[in-house]
C-alpha cells in the first residue's frame, strides 16, 4: 500500500485555504488544489489517513469534469504538473495526480444537492415532515427508495458543524439573484442526471450528490470535486433494495464504522483501525474503477 500524505508543504506558495481534505495555494492569480489523505466525517477530520485517497479524488474529479464539460464549463485549467508553473515542477512527486491548477472563481455559497433517492439527511427530514429541503414527496416512501425525479435540495455552506437543508426559496434570498438560482437549479439536475444515467450502465446508482459553483464574471462555473466517493453515495445496483440503509461504495462505510464505536461525535475522533482504512481504500479504489474502466491511478 502506498504511503499516505497527510499534509502538502509547498513552502514559496502562499497558502489560500486548508480545508478538510485539500490544501489550497495562490500561484500566479490562479488556485492549485491539492488533495492530501486525510478524510473527514461528522465535521472533524479524522486522525487517519487512507494511502491513495487523494489521487483517486483528483483522478475521478478529473474523469467527471471532462465527462460533463458540455453541460457546464467547469475551473479546471490543468492536472499535468508538466503544465504548472515551472517552480512547480520540483514538487512533481507529492502533486502528480493529486493537484489540479485551477481558476480562481467567486464561489457560490450555497452546497447545491441534488437528491434521486431517499437516504441521508433527506429521508431523516421525509420522516419528520415528508418533505425534503422543502419539497413535498409523495406519502409513503421508504428508506432508499428511487424518488419519482431527482429533486435540488440545496444546503447552508458551512465553515464549521453541520451544513443545514434549506429550501430553494431560502437559496434565491441567499444568492439575491433568482436567475442566478435557476440557472444553477437547472445545471445541477442536468449534470446528475446524465452523471447518473452513465453510472447505471456501469453497475453503480448516484444516490445523491452535491456539487460547487463560482462565478468568472458573469459565467457560471462548476468547481471543487464531482461524483466522487467523498460527495457522492454510490450503491451497487445488484444489491440495492429499497427499505433499508444500502451497502456503499464511498465515505458512508466510514460513518458507519464510526457510528458503530462509542465516539461521541463531539470529542476528538478515534482512529480508524487498520483493516477499516484498508477497506475504505479498497472501495475508493474499486468505484474509481468501475466508473473510469481504469485500473490504475
Amino acid at each position: 500500500m502506498e504511503k499516505a500524505i497527510s499534509a502538502i508543504d509547498l513552502p514559496e506558495l502562499r497558502v489560500f485555504k486548508r480545508g478538510k481534505v485539500r490544501d489550497v495555494y495562490e500561484v500566479d492569480g490562479k488556485l492549485l488544489i491539492v488533495a492530501t489523505d486525510r478524510i473527514s466525517a461528522f465535521d472533524f477530520v479524522l486522525p487517519s489517513l487512507i494511502p491513495g485517497k487523494g489521487r483517486i479524488l483528483t483522478q475521478l474529479s478529473r474523469f467527471w469534469f471532462d465527462f460533463t464539460s458540455y453541460i457546464c464549463p467547469n475551473h479546471v485549467l490543468s492536472a499535468d504538473v508538466e503544465q504548472f508553473p515551472q517552480p512547480l515542477h520540483k514538487y512533481k512527486d507529492v502533486l502528480d495526480k493529486r493537484s489540479m491548477l485551477v481558476k480562481k472563481l467567486k464561489i457560490v455559497p450555497v452546497e447545491c444537492v441534488v437528491r434521486g433517492y431517499l437516504t441521508g439527511s433527506g429521508w431523516k427530514e421525509y420522516q419528520e415532515t415528508g418533505k425534503t429541503s422543502g419539497v413535498k414527496l409523495p406519502a409513503g416512501l421508504k428508506e432508499s427508495d428511487r424518488l419519482p425525479n431527482p429533486i435540488f435540495t440545496p444546503a447552508t455552506k458551512a465553515e464549521e458543524g453541520h451544513d443545514l437543508n434549506i429550501s430553494f426559496k431560502e437559496m434565491k434570498k441567499i444568492l439575491a439573484d433568482d436567475q442566478l438560482a435557476e440557472k444553477i437549479k437547472k445545471t445541477s439536475l442536468k449534470l446528475y442526471q446524465k452523471a447518473a444515467l452513465y453510472a447505471i450502465s456501469k453497475g453503480i446508482i448516484i444516490a445523491d450528490t452535491k456539487f460547487e459553483f463560482g462565478l468568472d464574471g458573469e459565467d457560471l462555473i462548476l468547481a471543487d470535486e464531482i461524483f466522487t466517493p467523498d460527495s457522492s453515495r454510490f450503491w451497487p445496483l445488484a444489491s440495492y433494495a429499497s427499505g433499508k440503509s444500502q451497502p456503499s461504495l464511498d465515505k458512508q462505510f466510514v460513518r458507519d464504522y464510526l457510528l458503530s464505536t462509542s465516539w461521541d461525535r463531539k470529542s476528538t475522533p478515534p482512529a480508524l483501525p487498520d483493516d477499516i482504512i484498508e477497506q475504505t481504500a479498497k472501495r475508493y479504489f474499486e468505484i474509481y474503477s468501475i466508473l473510469t474502466g481504469r485500473e490504475e491511478l
